[in-house]
């Protein structure tokens, strides 16, 4: 009897240690670094302040880490030493930024918490801080991940980062994969109510041969995207346009921009008219607080999935080295 209850337990903690998330969990560095989330907040918090642009840039390196090989802060590794051809140089990263401020917070942390702390769970954290100081919710994220040990070609992104031209179908399928219903599947696409895109990432939608991508777009906003990213292959990288009115603010005013006939990418609109998704996108317009709780949902899905714990990769003294 004694034996099988022994048995019985020894499943139960398995089972909840995958529960958690393969190794993740809400209070990983209880002991090792009690006072974390603290410094990498109080560490953001006057960059915030003098530059408002850094948290959608937070943001948005958060996403392109966690998309190629899960979060493991290998978008931060500098070429150099053998790595020539990092992520960085992959055209999907064209306006990456504030790499360098994961890398400050980091030294913050090892002055408190000599290698404790991976650059992997930092980057969470200020992305997380990112979303909450721009007025969205604040989301508790489990942690433990540890930092990839080397990094891989640009060709991996190149590979697995969504084009600007990618539909419905490819996004719904990327996220899926991740483990996000349709719900979350869409609201994790409302990142894009912060920060800009790019003109470079407009070109085959708005000159392309043929007008599909323009219809059900509202006919001024047309007529201004085409003024402010004009045609033509050398179309600066600095040329850009704002993702919706409020680009320093997370709110649920991506969606409703979208249903006004006013989304920037092809997914934004593509979404307002497809049938699978045309529901939910008319339902954050109308509830910020659906949409904060399911963006919340898949931020932490997208935060997790694949990720490296335990005697996995490493932690890395300095994010932007491998030693």
């Amino acid at each position: 009897m004694r034996r099988t209850i022994v048995v019985v337990f020894f499943m139960f903690q398995c089972f909840s240690f995958n529960v958690k998330g393969f190794g993740l969990s809400y209070n990983f560095y209880e002991k090792s670094c009690p006072q974390v989330e603290d410094i990498v907040r109080n560490g953001l918090q006057p960059i915030f302040l003098t530059d408002p642009t850094s948290a959608s840039a937070l943001l948005r390196l958060m996403f392109h880490d966690c998309q190629v090989q899960g979060c493991d802060a290998s978008i931060l590794v500098d070429p150099g030493n053998g790595n020539e051809a990092t992520e960085m140089a992959s055209s999907k990263n064209l306006g990456i930024r504030k790499r360098e401020i994961v890398s400050m917070v980091k030294s913050m942390v090892e002055a408190q918490c000599p290698q404790q702390v991976s650059c992997a769970d930092i980057l969470i954290l200020a992305a997380r801080e990112a979303v909450a100081v721009t007025g969205g919710p604040r989301i508790k994220v489990p942690l433990g991940r540890r930092d990839s040990s080397h990094a891989p070609s640009h060709r991996l992104p190149d590979a697995l980062l969504p084009p600007a031209t990618a539909g419905v179908s490819e996004m719904l399928n990327i996220f899926t994969n991740k483990g996000m219903n349709l719900e979350e599947s869409v609201a994790v696409l409302g990142a894009h109510t912060l920060g800009i895109t790019h003109c470079s990432n407009l070109q085959n939608r708005l000159y392309g041969r043929n007008n599909d991508e323009l219809r059900g777009m509202e006919p001024g906003f047309a007529a201004f995207l085409r003024l402010t990213c004009q045609k033509g292959p050398l179309t600066s990288n600095l040329s850009f346009v704002l993702n919706d009115p409020t680009p320093f603010s997370f709110d649920n005013e991506y969606y409703v921009n979208a249903m006004r006939g006013r989304g920037v990418l092809k997914i934004d609109a593509e979404m307002v008219s497809n049938p699978k998704t045309a529901h939910v996108m008319k339902h954050f317009s109308m509830n910020e607080a659906d949409f904060f709780r399911a963006f919340s949902s898949a931020f932490v899905k997208l935060s997790r999935y694949g990720v490296l714990t335990g005697k996995q990769g490493v932690i890395r003294k300095n994010c932007n080295q491998l030693s």
